[in-house]
């Protein structure tokens, strides 16, 4: 999905990661990520967000929430969202702040009182119950916790997985229910996805999650119970901001775009954002009919690929379709199409890909990498897949 794309803005990235594989310092199944190209894709998102009086919680599951990312964002935007505790926990490690926490993913009850005494900025609550044990917990810890209620309504979009919130038609009873806790109070409401790329118009447009947040920011004003934030995310970009802000939005939640991969930046080659992300394998072994299988175990179901950029051990480089494969299956290969009359393959030949993923979802590597710019590649160290070292 992002070969094309990688390859013309992000060449030194390929060669960065062929080198590495082939030096032995990055195993097959490996995401790379280059930190100086996510610094400057952070750099750009802050500047049009600060252009437009929008702040931004960058989020870090889709690179493996890794420290070096992490901290690499934090330089330009230092207050993060945590979709679950794992991811809390994480960023919390990594040295940056926590903007909100709960959304996607709501707290356990039994971590309320252990995440509220790293004082995150905002809470996200589906209902009153998850607003009581944040009260409570905040009570025992004698702070008062700005909460975010995510709101949802018949109409729209929700992934099935994540489900969950305060019913639109209930939006004002909830308020009032929170509005008698003793250590809570509701600053903002949230949905998720509030944007999406329309691949047909060729832009990011607004779902009906968005309007769904307008209404209840409406209904809140009139009930008494005005908020001050909406959170906004998904296809939070440099694009997307001014969108955000001609809404009244005051938060979006960048993801893919610190990495240049939300599907804009595939079909779109001029967008501020550049490629940072490529993932590293090599070939397992050849069959019969001379496909080759490489190694697996980063294949999020809905990343896509469909071509690979294979390194020969002589001669130039070419591409290769990548097979589809049924999401149900364990991917510990991945096949690819067998090639026409050229170089002859070999097991161990590098192999490197470029989709979109959730990399926290996978068994893969991270590696960071800085100097790829200069032509001077510094592999910073392998992480897990969840930003542990490896």
């Amino acid at each position: 999905m992002f070969l094309t794309a990688t390859t013309a803005r992000n060449p030194g990235l390929v060669d960065a990661a062929v080198g590495l594989h082939r030096d032995g310092r990055i195993p097959p199944d490996t995401y790379l990520i280059d930190l100086d190209a996510v610094a400057a894709n952070t750099a750009a998102l802050a500047a049009v967000a600060d252009a437009h009086d929008v702040r931004l919680w960058p989020v870090f599951k889709h690179v493996g929430r890794n420290p070096h990312v992490i901290r690499t964002v934090a330089g330009h935007l230092p207050d993060a969202a945590a979709i679950d505790l794992r991811d809390a926990h994480a960023v919390r490690r990594a040295g940056a702040r926590l903007g909100n926490v709960g959304h996607l993913v709501q707290l356990p009850i039994n971590a309320v009182d252990e995440v509220l005494a790293w004082r995150p900025e905002h809470v996200t609550v589906f209902g009153v119950e998850q607003a009581r044990a944040v009260s409570a917990a905040a009570a025992r810890l004698g702070i008062t916790q700005p909460l975010l209620a995510r709101v949802v309504a018949a109409t729209d979009l929700i992934y099935p997985g994540q489900e969950g919130g305060v019913p639109l038609p209930d939006v004002e009873k909830f308020a009032a229910e929170v509005g008698d806790l003793d250590a809570v109070s509701l600053e903002g409401i949230t949905s998720f996805p509030c944007l999406l790329y329309d691949e047909s118009a060729g832009s990011i447009t607004p779902t009906p999650n968005l309007q769904t947040l307008l209404t209840a920011r409406s209904r809140l004003a009139a009930a008494g119970s005005p908020i001050r934030s909406i959170s906004a995310p998904s296809a939070t970009a440099a694009a997307s901001v001014p969108l955000l802000a001609a809404h009244g939005v005051t938060h979006g939640e960048p993801g893919h775009a610190l990495t240049g991969t939300t599907p804009l930046h595939a079909a779109d080659l001029t967008q501020p954002e550049i490629p940072a992300l490529v993932y590293v394998s090599e070939i397992a072994h050849i069959l019969p009919d001379g496909r080759p299988t490489i190694v697996g175990g980063g294949f999020y179901p809905r990343g896509r690929p469909d071509e690979a950029l294979v390194f020969p051990g002589i001669g130039e480089p070419f591409t290769l379709p990548v097979e589809p494969a049924p999401p149900e299956n364990i991917d510990y290969y991945r096949l690819l199409g067998a090639p026409s009359p050229g170089p002859p393959l070999r097991v161990g030949d590098t192999v490197v890909l470029a989709f979109r993923t959730q990399i926290f979802v996978t068994r893969s590597a991270v590696g960071a990498v800085q100097g790829v710019a200069s032509g001077k590649p510094r592999l910073l160290g392998l992480a897990d897949s969840h930003g542990r070292p490896w």
